[in-house]
């Protein structure tokens, strides 16, 4: 690694690129995700070590792209479902062998502080000390492309839901590379853990509590002392399904019980319960119920 690190914001100073969608004022935890357009045509550009890791993916139709690093140049021709990992702390540069266009016109960035990955391995036992995401240059990866469309898909809409469900694809998005662009590589697992009835219960009863307002992976795994990975997949495993998808059901169940015991308006009860409208409440409503609001109080 090298010293003397830039930060995403430094780096989009000195770009060439038109910002179209940034997170930065979301503020997810962790985790920025921009999408961008170039409106200029560097035949080559220069990218110096980064503090945080960065996952690019390009947008639109196929282009060619060399990219070098350690003395020694990769070349692909990039396209949908390829995917770029460069370290946090190494330095690479990148030259178009087409001449006046760089490509690709659209790409979506997304950055990854260090210490999710730490606290990933930290869970799971991983030795740190010889842990360290590898670089990786057009690999086409389904599952990584989805976890990152599904985070553009999140920053398009930025509904009240969305911080919980960016934290929970982050989770997902820091065990794949764990997996699969690391040193380790291998399987994470958390078969032989489990949480105890106590810790159990209190995130529970946390998440019933603060249910008319956003709630976040990490201040609910707070409230038990462990990491937000640790904390999801055990929860998971005890609950068999996720964080993101028990506050959905149980604002879903709270809406319900107030249809039918208060007279409240159900853009009031959707509000109460920590939707951010009628019509979210009635989408989820209908996902889990099969019937609408309205159904339930026909008279209203």
């Amino acid at each position: 690694m090298t010293g003397n690190l830039v930060s995403p914001l430094d780096l989009r100073k000195r770009s060439t690129k038109a910002l179209m969608l940034s997170s930065r004022e979301l503020d997810w935890n962790g985790i920025l995700v921009e999408q961008f357009q170039y409106t200029s045509s560097p035949d080559e550009a220069t990218s110096p070590a980064l503090s945080e890791h960065r996952l690019i993916f390009p947008l639109g139709y196929p282009a060619p792209l060399i990219q070098k690093r350690d003395n020694r140049s990769h070349e692909s021709i990039l396209q949908k479902g390829d995917s770029i990992l460069v370290p946090a702390g190494y330095p690479c540069s990148w030259r178009n062998p087409r001449k006046g266009t760089f490509p690709p016109k659209q790409q979506l960035h997304i950055w990854l502080k260090p210490e999710l990955i730490k606290q990933a391995a930290e869970a799971s036992e991983i030795d740190i000390d010889r842990l360290d995401l590898v670089n990786c240059f057009g690999k086409q990866d389904a599952q990584l492309h989805h976890i990152a469309m599904l985070l553009l898909a999140e920053l398009q809409t930025d509904s009240i839901m969305g911080r919980l469900c960016v934290e929970s694809l982050t989770q997902v998005l820091v065990i794949h590379l764990l997996r699969h662009y690391s040193t380790f590589a291998k399987p994470i697992t958390f078969e032989n853990r489990s949480l105890t009835y106590t810790s159990l219960q209190q995130a529970i009863d946390y998440i019933h509590t603060h249910l008319d307002r956003e709630l976040s992976l990490v201040e609910i795994a707070g409230t038990i002392n462990i990491s937000p990975t640790y904390f999801a997949s055990l929860f998971k495993r005890a609950m068999g399904i996720s964080p993101h998808q028990y506050v959905i059901q149980q604002r879903v169940e709270r809406a319900k019980l107030m249809l039918s015991k208060t007279d409240l308006a159900i853009a009031d009860i959707a509000l109460q319960v920590g939707f951010s409208s009628q019509s979210h409440l009635t989408q989820q409503f209908k996902r889990l119920t099969g019937i609408t609001p309205k159904q339930v109080r026909p008279s209203l």
